[in-house]
């Protein structure tokens, strides 16, 4: 296996994408920290992979909230003594009718880039510490290209991640420390999603994948884990599209 005995933060972990890494790293070995602020979902992912013969907590946490992050690494410093990994999954769409919309484009850049801003602040110190650990930051495809069906606000956030991770990279290297960004391409709808959800909207945006199929959370999954594990100790600042050759057209 290839977590084994790894302590994960998995954000955004009781549904979708963060569900999919969630369970495929307890199978790989790791004790998984579930966050979200869906708490019955959470609770029960939790319960289903311990009932599974794995290992997971389910800690309640708004990513926005920086007292909720120290409360998280209260928490683990208290039971597990050290973080091996920490995956920033939460986020939220944006893909409303308006582009332009002010509100929008302040919420999402709060959910999708501060937040991740706070959760590499709340567990910096801690791998510092330990010499070692790994970040792995979701982004999006639209981190690195321009879509015309996402709201400017959350290209502007996912290119956030894309750089804050780089800049981690660089300042953390000689400590033990790597980062790096994963960036999915079109996917199922999240449940926040608007616009992209739309049966015609998507049909035109898979459209556009070389592969000409959406992709599964699973195969961001995976792409996850390897960044997480030790097979990718020599890779940091590094950012991995995994979107059916969507950005390299």
């Amino acid at each position: 296996m290839r977590l084994v005995d790894k302590i994960c933060v998995i954000t955004g972990a009781s549904n979708g994408m963060g569900a999919a890494e969630a369970k495929l790293f307890a199978k790989e070995g790791a004790q998984v920290i579930l966050c979200d602020i869906q708490d019955q979902l959470g609770k029960s992912l939790a319960t289903d992979i311990n009932e599974s013969g794995f290992s997971a907590n389910y800690v309640h946490l708004d990513v926005t909230k920086e007292d909720q992050w120290e409360s998280l690494i209260s928490f683990i410093t208290k039971e597990f003594g050290r973080l091996d990994v920490l995956v920033n999954n939460a986020g939220i769409s944006s893909s409303g009718p308006d582009f332009l919309d002010t509100e929008q484009f302040d919420k999402v850049m709060h959910v999708n880039s501060r937040s991740v801003f706070l959760g590499m602040k709340s567990v910096i110190p801690l791998m510092v510490k330990q010499s070692k650990g790994s970040i792995v930051n979701i982004s999006s495809v639209s981190g690195i290209i321009a879509q015309n069906y996402v709201h400017m606000g959350y290209s502007a956030s996912k290119a956030a991640v894309r750089l804050m991770t780089k800049s981690v990279a660089v300042k953390y290297a000689t400590k033990g420390i790597r980062a790096n960004s994963v960036h999915p391409g079109i996917l199922p709808p999240m449940t926040t999603s608007q616009g992209t959800a739309d049966p015609e909207v998507r049909k035109g945006m898979i459209s556009d994948v070389p592969m000409g199929r959406a992709g599964l959370v699973e195969e961001v999954g995976n792409a996850v884990l390897f960044l997480a594990s030790d097979e990718s100790s020599y890779i940091t600042g590094a950012e991995l599209p995994v979107d059916g050759g969507l950005t390299a057209k």
